[in-house]
C-alpha cells in the first residue's frame, strides 16, 4: 500500500538523522501498545534531537511522488518522528483508533498540534478529522495554520468549497505564500475569485499591496467586473502587479481580457514566449501591509 511505502520512506529519512540510541527508542515505541505509543508522541522532545531534518533530494522527490504536494522540508526530527509514530498506530479497530487520535488532539500543546495536523494525510479514516482540520484554519497560531494549509494535501482532498475558500483567504490575509497550498489551481472557484476582488479593493483603499499570486485564482472567472481589476493592475507602478495582470489575462477564456493584454505588447510577448510565468511571482516574503 502507498501509505506503508511512504512510512518506510519516512523511516529511512529518520535513520539518517537519528543516533543509534534514538533509532532504537523510536522503533521500540512504534511497535508498542497504543497507549505507550501515544506517550512516546508526547515525550519525543525528551529523547530525540530538535534539529532540522537533513534529507537527500532523492527522498524529497520520492515523498512527493508517493503523496503529491506533501513535503517534510524544514521539519524538525521531533516533528517527523511524531508523524511517523502516528502512521504506525494500529488502525484495525476504528473506534479505538479514533479515540486515541482525538485524545492527542484534546491534550496537545502547540508543537504537538503541528505534528497532528501535518500527519492528517497519513491517518486512516480521513473523514473523521475534517472538523479538526477546518478548526485549525481559524487558529491564531501561525505554525498551526502553516501545518494544515501549506504543503498539506488533506484540505484539497476533503474540504468543502466554503472551508477551502476560508483556508485560502486566511493564508492570503496572513501574508503567507499561497503557492505552497496543495491543489490551489485545481480548486479555484468563482465565489473565491469575487471574494478576492473585494479583498483587493479593501487593501487598495487602505494603501496596501495585494500579493501577485492572488490573481492566478481569478483568471478562469474573468468578467467585466474583474477585468476592471486587471486595468487597475496594468496601471500600477509595481512591475509584479502588471506582470500578474498579464498572466491573468493571458490564461483567461475571456476575449476582452485578451484584447486588454494586447494593449501591452511587451508583457504579452513575455508571457507568450515563456519568459514570464506564475513561478516568477512566487514570493515568500510578501509584507503586503507596507
Amino acid at each position: 500500500m502507498p501509505g506503508l511505502l511512504l512510512n518506510d520512506l519516512l523511516w529511512e529519512v529518520l535513520q539518517q538523522n537519528l543516533t543509534i540510541t534514538e533509532q532504537q527508542w523510536l522503533n521500540e515505541k512504534s511497535l508498542a501498545q497504543p497507549r505507550e505509543l501515544m506517550t512516546a508522541f508526547v515525550a519525543a522532545p525528551r529523547f530525540l534531537s530538535k534539529r532540522v531534518v537533513d534529507m537527500d533530494v532523492s527522498h524529497s522527490l520520492e515523498i512527493s511522488k508517493l503523496l503529491p504536494g506533501f513535503s517534510i522540508e524544514g521539519w524538525t526530527v521531533v516533528r517527523l518522528s511524531r508523524v511517523w509514530l502516528l502512521a504506525c498506530l494500529e488502525a484495525t479497530d476504528k473506534e479505538e483508533y479514533i479515540r486515541h487520535i482525538e485524545t492527542l488532539f484534546d491534550t496537545a500543546e502547540m508543537n504537538e498540534l503541528v505534528a497532528l495536523y501535518s500527519a492528517l494525510p497519513l491517518l486512516e479514516y480521513p473523514e473523521q478529522w475534517l472538523f479538526r482540520a477546518t478548526d485549525a484554519v481559524r487558529s491564531n497560531m501561525g505554525v498551526v495554520l502553516d501545518a494544515i494549509a501549506l504543503h498539506n494535501p488533506y484540505p484539497a482532498r476533503h474540504f468543502t468549497e466554503a472551508a477551502w475558500n476560508q483556508l485560502v483567504l486566511k493564508v492570503i490575509f496572513n501574508d503567507k505564500p499561497i503557492h505552497f497550498i496543495v491543489g490551489l489551481d485545481e480548486r479555484a472557484n468563482e465565489p473565491l475569485a469575487h471574494t478576492l476582488s473585494d479583498f483587493a479593493h479593501e487593501r487598495w483603499a487602505a494603501g496596501r499591496k495585494v500579493a501577485p499570486q492572488v490573481w492566478r485564482l481569478v483568471s478562469k472567472f474573468l468578467d467585466d467586473a474583474l477585468l476592471k481589476d486587471m486595468e487597475h493592475l496594468f496601471e500600477s507602478t509595481q512591475p509584479y502587479d502588471r506582470e500578474a495582470a498579464a498572466l491573468t489575462c493571458y490564461h483567461a477564456e475571456y476575449k476582452p481580457a485578451h484584447e486588454l493584454l494586447a494593449s501591452y505588447p511587451d508583457l504579452e510577448k513575455a508571457v507568450q514566449h515563456g519568459n514570464l510565468t506564475w513561478a516568477q511571482l512566487e514570493f515568500t516574503d510578501l509584507n503586503t501591509y507596507v
